[in-house]
């Protein structure tokens, strides 16, 4: 059997930790400030477009919900269903 050497070629982690000593360098050190601004407001237009079609969807269910409610409120055959039965408190 042949062993191998392990000496002519460096390990894993000894590779990884040479990668990361040379693009020590982030993405937002190398964009301009001009860039991250933009991208800053953008994503802040996003996130409040987002709230605010959140909130019109919210406002839409309650409206919804009213409706169907005062229809059911106008429903006699609902409203009969619905009632108690116990006619002798009314008396």
């Amino acid at each position: 059997m042949v062993k191998k050497k392990n000496g002519s070629r460096p390990s894993q982690s000894a590779q990884r930790s040479s990668a990361q000593e040379g693009s020590a360098a982030t993405l937002k050190d190398l964009l301009s400030e001009e860039v991250l601004g933009k991208l800053n407001a953008q994503a802040s237009e996003i996130k409040a477009a987002e709230a605010a079609r959140q909130e019109e969807a919210k406002r839409i269910a309650e409206e919804k919900k009213k409706a169907e409610q005062k229809r059911l409120d106008n429903d006699f055959e609902h409203l009969l269903e619905n009632s108690s039965m116990d006619w002798k408190k009314f008396k």
